[in-house]
């Protein structure tokens, strides 16, 4: 599994905070220093804090569990969106839609509305529509797709989050933890640790530590489904070996 140093961190700006002024007492211990009026993030203790999240990723990951990536900023939502897609996981990164865990069920219903366009698409059954049917339907269709799209096969709540500013993604964190579904996030000075469960301090504003951190967390994510892939061919060949011993017996007798 892939590690950050803290040389590669500080080059990538992880140790830039907020202003003084706009701190979040809870995260002194994650604090090294105070430069310029701006809080220096303790790059040391973010090192451990992300080989700690990324063990619990892959452990999570290894046993075929989905992680919804969040992030709706915009220095940070082209850079999940890649590594989401890479690693197959749902991503959120336009507006969260209220509800989307709490009330999964409707949004499952959204999404399912998004797949019988689809399929009227295929049938013909768009064809027959007047001229103004089409175009709200393909309007509907569009803005189905911006909000929902990246979610469209996860069936099922994740088993986790990923977040990205847990100060914008607020509605997020609170329905996940109120489900009891863990959070990962990387958190800055400005926010409140507490309402983490694996807390990784560093600089969410800055497109280059949001892509460090996210690849590192990336490569222990493949990591789990690597171990994923390894014991379900595994379990394949012992099966396929166990009916070929099993039918041998059966020929003998």
């Amino acid at each position: 599994m892939a590690k950050a140093n803290v040389k590669d961190l500080l080059e990538a700006g992880v140790h830039f905070g907020h202003m003084t002024r706009k701190w979040n007492p809870n995260m002194a211990p994650y604090i090294f220093m105070e430069k310029n009026g701006i809080h220096i993030v303790d790059l040391h203790k973010t090192a451990v804090k992300l080989d700690e999240a990324c063990k619990a990723l892959e452990k999570l990951t290894s046993a075929g569990k989905k992680v919804l990536f969040v992030a709706t900023k915009k220095q940070a939502k082209e850079i999940v969106a890649k590594h989401a897609s890479e690693l197959n996981m749902p991503y959120i990164t336009e507006r969260w839609p209220g509800g989307m865990l709490t009330n999964f069920v409707t949004i499952r219903k959204a999404v399912k509305k998004m797949n019988q366009i689809d399929k009227m698409k295929k049938d013909g059954t768009f064809e027959t529509l007047s001229k103004k049917e089409r175009l709200q339907v393909d309007r509907q269709r569009a803005n189905l797709e911006k909000n929902l799209g990246s979610i469209s096969d996860m069936v099922r709540l994740p088993s986790a989050l990923f977040v990205v500013d847990i100060l914008r993604e607020h509605i997020a964190v609170t329905e996940a933890k109120s489900l009891g579904i863990p959070v990962f996030a990387i958190v800055d000075t400005n926010s409140d640790p507490r309402k983490v469960d694996y807390v990784i301090p560093g600089n969410d504003d800055a497109s280059k530590s949001v892509d460090l951190l996210l690849t590192v967390v990336a490569d222990a994510i493949k990591e789990g489904q690597s171990q994923r892939k390894a014991e379900k061919e595994k379990s394949k060949e012992e099966g396929e070996k166990v009916s070929v011993e099993a039918d041998a017996d059966f020929d003998e007798k």
